[in-house]
């Protein structure tokens, strides 16, 4: 559970501890004062006195927070935190998280992430569209990108491996977070870095099984159903320097029939691919626009 408040709030340990023990003194200051307020106004327990004491609770909170943030240096870690909470109660949305696109061929992952984005669902998403990088020139997704009006950025090897990532066209754009969505290229680790665990992609089998170097698209259904595997799947993981390596994200597995072929194996894929990524991509675009 630490793991992933440290993950979450992008956070070390000494923080977390200091963030932790805010929420616990100030937490016990809040009750103390709100039993101290309620003693003022003579008023014996019951349902009034509940009724008045979580009122109160919920509005001396934040200051008795902030108080020992100060001295404890978590000042500006607990000014976000409270007004993130306030745009949720108040129902205002918040800004939707920038993100890029990478993708290699037809797009089709790629529009069912653009089609759920903020561009069609300004309340319900948390994400938006704003660069489709891909490095084939014709490649369907470049169509996809102009049939909804996004940004295109077709790269070149050399740059991309040798020099500079493209991180200054990213950076261009605001782009906090890249999705891969058949993209056929091994990300380099100098753009790895500049987007620590924010680089994710989707892999058409149960890993760690069936990944590594070669290993995409029908070859990689041909491999499942050699194996005589009885189910397969996606994965949803973070991007780190080997190939289908990092941290798995999320799974969903379908059954393989004794009479499927790669082609029937990759349609039942497809549809696991569509109906998952964009809730994925949505859902971790939340967690980055709370941290």
């Amino acid at each position: 559970m630490l793991g992933k408040l440290k993950q979450r709030w992008q956070i070390g340990g000494i923080n977390l501890f200091f963030i932790l023990l805010t929420f616990a003194l100030g937490g016990s200051l809040c009750g103390y004062a709100g039993r101290k307020l309620l003693v003022l106004t003579g008023l014996e327990k019951g349902p009034l006195w509940i009724l008045l004491y979580i009122l109160l609770m919920t509005l001396i909170w934040p200051f008795c927070i902030l108080l020992f943030s100060i001295p404890l240096g978590q000042f500006s870690f607990f000014i976000k935190y409270l007004t993130k909470i306030w745009k949720r109660m108040s129902g205002k949305p918040g800004n939707p998280l920038p993100i890029a696109i990478f993708a290699s061929g037809a797009g089709s992952n790629a529009e069912k992430i653009i089609i759920h984005s903020a561009t069609n669902n300004p309340r319900r998403s948390g994400y938006r569209v704003d660069l489709i990088v891909c490095n084939k020139q014709g490649a369907g997704v470049l169509q996809i990108a102009a049939k909804y009006k996004i940004e295109t950025l077709l790269i070149d090897r050399e740059r991309f491996f040798n020099g500079d990532s493209y991180i200054p066209v990213l950076n261009s754009h605001g782009i906090r977070f890249i999705v891969l969505a058949g993209f056929l290229w091994k990300v380099p680790v100098t753009l790895i870095r500049a987007y620590p665990n924010q680089v994710i992609n989707i892999h058409p089998a149960l890993l760690p099984k069936y990944g590594g170097k070669g290993m995409y698209g029908a070859k990689v259904h041909q491999a499942v159903i050699a194996a005589m595997e009885t189910e397969s799947g996606i994965t949803i993981h973070y991007v780190d320097d080997l190939y289908d390596h990092g941290e798995i994200i999320f799974q969903a597995t379908c059954r393989v029939a004794e009479n499927d072929t790669p082609e029937t194996l990759a349609q039942k894929i497809h549809l696991l691919e569509h109906m998952h990524y964009p809730e994925v991509v949505n859902e971790l675009a939340k967690m980055q626009n709370s941290r």
